[in-house]
């Protein structure tokens, strides 16, 4: 498990891979690709790639803290 070395949302990079992801979330890589098949997260592919908008990152991380 990766350790983020970000201190905000804003210091995160415009598009996320799952590495990003997974060190975001303190979770493992498999932990995000898992969390990127399940239904609402927002998550799309380019390629053989997936990816994750910051923003929609955010928005997705305040919609499950509010649950």
């Amino acid at each position: 498990m990766l350790q983020s070395s970000y201190q905000s949302f804003e210091q995160l990079p415009v598009i996320l891979n799952m590495k990003n992801v997974a060190a975001v979330l303190g979770i493992s890589e498999s932990g995000a690709y898992d969390l990127c098949k399940t239904e609402g997260f927002p998550a799309f592919r380019v390629g053989n790639r997936i990816l994750i908008q910051r923003d929609k990152l955010v928005e997705w991380i305040e919609q499950q803290a509010a649950q």
